[in-house]
Order: C-alpha cells, then structure tokens, then sequence
C-alpha cells in the first residue's frame, strides 16, 4: 500500500465515524487498531498519527474517554505485519 492509497483509506474511514457516532452514543469505551506499515520514528508515520488522532478528536472520539487506540508498527517487514494484524484480531475476539 502506497502513501495516497493510506491517506485515501484513512481519511474515508475517518469520514464515516461522525455518522457512527450519532447513530450509536454508549458509555463503552471503543477499541481502535492502527497498523502501519511504517517505524514509530518514520517522520510520515507521526503526521498521519496526528492527522488520525485529530479527525476522531473533531468528531467526538477522545483516547482515554471514550476510545482506546492501539498503534502497532510493522516497519516495512510484511512478516511483522502479518503478526500483529493477527495479534490485533485475536485481541479483538477475546474481548468481544
């Protein structure tokens, strides 16, 4: 996945939360899986994390109150990547 293609998926997954957010008020904290492909360090990497953190942020989602955003960096290496969306889902399905 190249950068355009990130930031496209990126910015429509974050355009469809607001009406997520109105549909559905809870006092449940939601759980937000982010893998990138990129190093924690990748000066990109940290631009899209907080173009991402503030798009929830302008739609009502705030980490702490009432989402819980787990990050995981998988550097490039597609072997690491496989690992942590699998460690992701299984996260998920423990605790339903």
């Amino acid at each position: 996945m190249n950068k355009r293609e990130f930031v496209t998926l990126l910015g429509g997954a974050a355009a469809a939360w607001p009406l997520a957010a109105r549909a559905e008020r809870s006092d449940r904290v939601r759980r937000i899986g982010v893998l990138m492909g990129l190093a924690a360090s990748d000066p990109d990497a940290s631009r899209w994390v907080s173009a991402f953190e503030q798009a929830l942020q302008n739609s009502g989602w705030n980490e702490g109150r009432n989402i819980k955003i787990e990050y995981r960096w998988g550097t490039g290496d597609a072997r690491i990547i496989r690992a942590y969306a699998a460690e992701l889902i299984e996260v998920r399905s423990l605790r339903g």
